[in-house]
């Protein structure tokens, strides 16, 4: 039984996943929108909310730990300069998920991940 454990393994091994996760967050926040698979964005929706929630905070120990998780000082800093400062009115939902239909090789469920404030 799986009880208590979060998250989905998308097979592949952690290093792998993290690796994965810390790539499509600095793509939605270098571009603001990206074109994924639907399980793969439902896991990273969180990490990329709680980036921003890390941006939006500002001081030197969320710049660390969004380093940390990023991986990229390039991404940390446009999340911290340009895409943080949009929502500090908002209290959380920073991104959405739309559908697009299924991915014509193997039918994958395909999504945009997107910021709220993005326009296509």
């Amino acid at each position: 039984m799986r009880h208590q454990r979060t998250g989905k393994k998308l097979g592949r091994d952690s290093a792998h996943r993290r690796a994965l996760y810390a790539n499509l967050v600095c793509s939605l926040i270098e571009h603001g929108r990206i074109k994924t698979t639907e399980a793969k964005a439902k896991a990273i929706k969180p990490l990329a909310e709680q980036m921003i929630t890390l941006g939006r905070r500002g001081d030197l120990a969320a710049r660390r730990l969004a380093i940390s998780k990023l991986r990229s000082i390039d991404a940390v800093h446009l999340l911290f300069s340009e895409v943080a400062p949009r929502f500090v009115d908002r209290p959380g939902g920073y991104s959405r998920i739309v559908k697009i239909g299924p991915r014509s090789g193997d039918a994958a469920e395909m999504v945009y991940l997107e910021l709220v404030d993005h326009t296509p």
